[in-house]
């Protein structure tokens, strides 16, 4: 059975020895840090990432002052926009990285200690299922963003760190290297990327939780099928394909709505510009996330339910 959820009991009414053992203990707290544990991935799939990323930058920079060399000529608008175009795409692997993780992650989340038989453990702790649940929801919706963006930074930082060396080691000078990549508004931009992406894709992520603790075996096809497949019946059936353009673009539409893209010369384009109010005003961001607290809630009442494999 559940545990009592922490609440502040009423006025004048002492808590329950369960409820100030709840608050003592930190059941989210280390719910979360369980998870950390037994998932290494989370922070190794990031930092791999980032290897990648500095190993084909460091044998990019062969010829880095020949490139600044060239940039050296344009107007400061295209210096800025080249330069920040390079970093940025460089950043698209980490993004790209979180979100596989975050992906993999919740397919496994509620199967695996289904799997290995570890509920029984976690059920006989003073944990709830919402606790259960909502700790594993944390992670690819706060922590993994987390560890993303600190990836990123780092990133970021070594790569300048390492072009400075390598421009000053060619015989050239670095100056124009700190004075027009745009370092800050990059990160901010990154961080606001992050956000985007990871409120966007929140339905996303609660939806394989979902599936993840209902099906028995093959969670991947179940969770990637099954809405297929309501695609297919709805294209037979009634001639449209409104459901799969509703499922691309939850996947893929979340930085169309949030970015404006305002130079129309390819060569001016670096970073686009952020349009939170946009975004925020979208009504799929507030539906996608009704639809996400929706499929964590019946993730937690199934949890209350499913046993072993």
């Amino acid at each position: 059975m559940d545990a009592p959820s922490d609440m502040a009991a009423p006025a004048g009414e002492p808590r329950s020895a369960t409820q100030l053992a709840a608050q003592a203990t930190r059941p989210f707290y280390w719910s979360v840090r369980r998870e950390l544990w037994e998932n290494r991935s989370i922070t190794l799939a990031p930092l791999v990432a980032a290897v990648v990323v500095l190993v084909g930058f460091v044998i990019s920079t062969k010829d880095l002052a020949g490139a600044l060399g060239a940039l050296s000529g344009l107007d400061e608008a295209r210096q800025q926009a080249s330069l920040a175009r390079r970093a940025a795409l460089a950043a698209m692997p980490l993004l790209f990285t979180g979100f596989v993780v975050g992906w993999f992650y919740c397919l496994d989340a509620l199967h695996g200690e289904r799997r290995d038989r570890s509920i029984l453990f976690w059920k006989s702790l003073p944990v709830s299922d919402a606790v259960a649940v909502l700790a594993k929801a944390a992670i690819p919706l706060v922590v993994l963003p987390i560890v993303v963006f600190a990836t990123l930074v780092a990133t970021q930082v070594v790569m300048l760190l390492v072009g400075t060396a390598v421009v000053a080691g060619q015989g050239e000078s670095p100056a124009l290297l700190w004075r027009e990549l745009p370092l800050v508004r990059l990160l901010a931009t990154l961080l606001y990327a992050l956000v985007v992406s990871t409120l966007w894709h929140a339905p996303v992520y609660a939806w394989l939780l979902l599936v993840s603790g209902w099906a028995r075996r093959a969670v991947f096809l179940w969770a990637t099928l099954l809405p297929l497949a309501l695609c297919v019946i709805e294209n037979i059936g009634f001639g449209t394909s409104h459901l799969i353009r509703l499922l691309g673009n939850r996947l893929l539409g979340g930085m169309q709505t949030a970015f404006v893209w305002t130079a129309h010369d390819a060569a001016s384009v670096g970073l686009p510009q952020i349009d939170p109010v946009h975004f925020l005003t979208t009504p799929g961001v507030w539906l996608g996330l009704l639809v996400a607290a929706a499929f964590l809630a019946a993730a937690i009442r199934q949890r209350r339910y499913r046993e072993p494999l």
